[in-house]
């Protein structure tokens, strides 16, 4: 049975090492990003000020006044101190930019485009390889199958037979005498146990997030009862000719209903029976507890979504459970000591291929190298 094993394990881990050493660097680098873009871009300075936020069809306006013909997907208000920015989001054709707005004055401080950079990159390859989506993702979602494989043989490999070997799969017992191979091995054998753990978390957490049937089976195996999905409700179906309240009342709203808010992400309507979409984010470097929230835009009477994306306090334990997906996956669940494990632990993932390719290397070198030493030997003894 291991030695079938192996032959699985070995096979599987050809074909997919590439795609896991990819999607494990790039996953190191994503985790710290908001750090980094602290640290790597220049700090827009406002000074804070008790004068009203821009409204938001003012910021409206003054955002098209850059992308005049592009969508806007929504508009993020902080604090005073923080500028507005108004977030453009369209998949065909794709277009992901945002403008920074001063909060007060209503001068545009910056843009960004959200498709290039160095996280753009390291996005891409994380999700698509850097290949054409279509091709890309599914290579990826797959690859995850394929590494959930790898690591259920892997633990079973590691297994030992007994207590003779159960010493030398939990440390390193290396000697002056210990040669590379053996090294190599311990390398792939030793780090690969001890990140199984964390390697589980990230496949199921990413395979959540890749498959709408696996989101939807983990969510009901947890006892869930809403829609396992993102969806925005219908709201009022009256006339286009009865008018809608003005948005701008809206933010009013949020501010005195939900005071204590790091900020409020809100989408503007795209149709007369749209509701408003409002995300509310109540700490920062989490999605998680975040308030999701759909107003009627005629009377800004809340609508219920019927999934498990609402307000934080109404959502049950499976709620909740599938809501920390994203934030587990990059360890952000756990605070900086969550991202410093969910780093080390995915480059620890990344070395597995590495040094999973040099024991296949050296051993089929190796055989070769015995061969043609027999052949050699065999014809010195015929001459």
């Amino acid at each position: 049975m291991k030695k079938i094993t192996n032959k699985i394990h070995l096979i599987l881990g050809l074909g997919s090492g590439m795609v896991v050493f990819i999607v494990a660097i790039t996953g190191c680098l994503w985790v710290f990003r908001e750090e980094i873009k602290a640290i790597t871009q220049e700090e827009i300075t406002i000074e804070k000020s008790n004068d009203d936020f821009l409204s938001i069809t003012e910021a409206e306006k003054i955002a098209h006044t850059v992308y005049p013909n592009k969508l806007i997907h929504g508009i993020l208000y902080d604090d005073t101190s923080e500028p507005i920015e108004a977030i453009f989001y369209q998949a065909e054709p794709l277009f992901y930019s945002s403008v920074f707005i001063h909060p007060i004055q209503g001068t545009i401080l910056k843009t960004e485009n959200h498709l290039t950079g160095f996280f753009a990159f390291v996005l891409d390859g994380h999700i698509h390889l850097w290949l054409p989506e279509a091709i890309g993702t599914q290579i990826v979602k797959w690859s995850t199958v394929i590494f959930l494989l790898l690591v259920i043989s892997g633990i079973y490999l590691w297994w030992p037979r007994n207590k003779k070997n159960k010493k030398q799969r939990f440390k390193f017992d290396w000697k002056s005498t210990t040669k590379w191979k053996r090294k190599n091995f311990d390398l792939h054998s030793i780090f690969g146990f001890y990140v199984s753990i964390f390697a589980l978390i990230f496949i199921l957490t990413g395979l959540i997030m890749a498959f709408p049937i696996v989101n939807k089976a983990v969510y009901r195996a947890m006892g869930g009862q809403k829609e396992a999905t993102f969806l925005i409700p219908d709201g009022s179906k009256r006339q286009s000719t009865n008018a809608p309240k003005s948005i701008d009342q809206l933010l009013e709203k949020l501010q005195k209903e939900y005071p204590n808010a790091m900020d409020y992400e809100i989408h503007l309507p795209h149709s007369n029976s749209s509701t408003i979409y409002v995300e509310i984010s109540n700490e920062d470097g989490v999605f998680y507890n975040s308030d999701f929230v759909f107003f009627d835009q005629y009377t800004f009477e809340e609508v219920p979504s019927g999934t498990y994306y609402n307000k934080y306090k109404q959502a049950n334990i499976p709620d909740k459970l599938i809501r920390m997906n994203y934030d587990t996956h990059i360890g952000a669940i756990a605070g900086l000591p969550g991202k410093i494990i969910t780093f080390l632990a995915s480059l620890t993932v990344a070395s597995l291929p590495v040094t999973g390719f040099l024991l296949w290397y050296g051993r089929k070198f190796k055989k070769k190298k015995k061969k043609k030493k027999r052949i050699k030997n065999r014809e010195l003894a015929q001459a």
